[in-house]
């Protein structure tokens, strides 16, 4: 036992037992799963379905409102014209005749369009004080 125990200690490989390796798994299967693809395309067709109805059903809806109040305004209007009484014209009255009369304005004085002075600036460039000289210099002068 004493040599067994110095082999022991000279070797340390002997110390660890060796397990043998275990056995190869099996290749694993992929199991079978349900996609609701199919449900959820049922579902979504219901809900297409009754959304266009509702629409369908409001369009047919607010045609019947217009068609019931365009009955309305008709048979309003026709008994307003039922009501109605025609009436005669007045005669206008010929004793005082119109005579038109002059103007006491004085008459426009024409004049040419300056455009080389307004096209030496922009219009945003021009300032207030200089758009007052502008307009009183060029008021004055007249057609040549």
């Amino acid at each position: 036992m004493e040599a067994k125990a110095n082999m022991e200690r000279s070797n340390p490989k002997s110390a660890f037992k060796i397990t043998p390796k275990p056995p190869a798994k099996e290749n694993t299967r992929p199991q079978e799963f349900k996609l609701h693809t199919g449900q959820r395309a049922v579902k979504r067709a219901m809900f297409n379905y009754s959304v266009a109805t509702k629409f369908y059903l409001s369009e047919v809806q607010k045609r019947q409102v217009e068609k019931v109040q365009k009955m309305i305004e008709d048979e309003e209007i026709r008994s307003l014209r039922k009501e109605m009484v025609p009436k005669a014209q007045l005669m206008p009255f010929f004793d005082r005749p119109f005579f038109p009369q002059r103007s006491n304005r004085p008459l426009t004085i024409p004049r040419e369009p300056s455009f080389r002075s307004v096209n030496s600036k922009c219009w945003s460039c021009i300032s207030e004080n200089e758009l007052y000289y502008f307009q009183h210099a060029h008021a004055w002068n007249p057609i040549k």
